[in-house]
C-alpha cells in the first residue's frame, strides 16, 4: 500500500486538526495589524496636511452666461414736475378810505375851454376857403383862411382861450406869428404881430394872457388897414373862428 499523501489531503488533515484554528488566528491578527497601519497612515497624513500653511491665490472665474444680455443704456426719464399748490395768500387789508382809486367815471373831465376875441376891432376880411375873396394887397382873388381884425397899430392882443404857446416863428408872407394850442388838436394862430412877441415857446396861457402887439410885418397884408390876422386850425386844418368865438 502506498503511504504517499498528496498535499490536498495533507491540506485537509490541518486544517481538521488544531492549524485550522492556527491559521485563523493569524488572519485575524494580520488583517487587525493591517487596518492598525492603515488608519495610522491615514491620519498622519491629514495631520501633515492640516499644519502645512495654504499657499497660491484663489481666483473666482465668473462664468458667462450661454447668451448674454443686450447691454441696456438707461434713458433718462423726464421727471415729473410738482406743481406748486397755490399758497393761500392772505386778504389784503382794506385801504382806507382816503386812499381808495376814483373809478374812471368819476374822474374829473377837463374843463370847457372859454374863448374870447383876441382884440376888438372890427372885421375887415372874414374867413372864406370856400369861395376866393380879393386881396387889395396882392391884386388878385385867393382863399382867407382866418379873420382880418382892424386894431391900432401897439394894440394888445391877447389870448383867445387857455393852451401852449406852441410856435413862435417869422412867415414870410404873414410876418411875426405865434400858435397856441389848446389840446385835442386845436391851435389858435396870431399873425403881423410886432416882432417882438410878449410870451416864449412853452409858456401857459390863460384866457385874456398877453401874447403880443398888433404890427405891420405881414407883407401879404400890408395893404390894408393895421390889423391882426387870427385864423384857427383842429387838426391842421383852418376852421372857421366864428364857431368858438362868443357872440358880440
Amino acid at each position: 500500500m502506498n503511504n504517499k499523501r498528496t498535499w490536498i489531503e495533507k491540506l485537509s488533515d490541518f486544517i481538521s486538526g488544531k492549524g485550522f484554528y492556527l491559521v485563523v488566528l493569524i488572519c485575524v491578527a494580520a488583517i487587525a495589524l493591517s487596518g492598525y497601519y492603515l488608519v495610522q497612515g491615514m491620519q498622519s497624513g491629514l495631520d501633515e496636511t492640516l499644519d502645512q500653511p495654504v499657499s497660491g491665490s484663489a481666483a473666482i472665474v465668473e462664468q458667462p452666461s450661454a447668451s448674454p444680455a443686450p447691454r441696456m443704456t438707461a434713458q433718462p426719464s423726464a421727471a415729473p414736475s410738482a406743481k406748486p399748490s397755490a399758497a393761500p395768500s392772505a386778504a389784503p387789508p382794506s385801504a382806507p378810505a382816503a386812499l381808495s382809486t376814483v373809478p374812471p367815471s368819476a374822474a374829473p373831465t377837463p374843463a370847457a375851454l372859454v374863448f374870447t376875441w383876441p382884440v376888438n376891432g372890427s372885421i375887415i376880411a372874414d374867413y372864406s376857403v370856400e369861395a376866393l375873396a380879393y386881396s387889395e394887397t396882392m391884386g388878385d382873388w385867393r382863399t382867407h383862411d382866418g379873420l382880418d381884425l382892424a386894431a391900432a397899430q401897439g394894440a394888445q392882443v391877447i389870448a383867445t382861450a387857455d393852451g401852449t404857446v406852441s410856435a413862435i416863428f417869422q412867415d414870410d408872407f404873414m410876418g411875426t406869428t405865434v400858435k397856441i394850442d389848446h389840446g385835442n388838436g386845436l391851435v389858435s394862430q396870431y399873425a403881423s404881430l410886432n416882432e417882438t412877441p410878449a410870451v416864449a415857446v412853452g409858456d401857459q396861457v390863460k384866457t385874456g394872457t398877453v401874447i403880443g402887439s398888433v404890427g405891420t410885418t405881414a407883407v401879404a397884408e400890408n395893404g390894408r388897414l393895421p390889423h391882426l390876422h387870427f385864423a384857427m386850425y383842429q387838426d391842421n386844418n383852418p376852421v372857421d373862428p366864428h364857431d368858438y368865438l362868443p357872440e358880440r
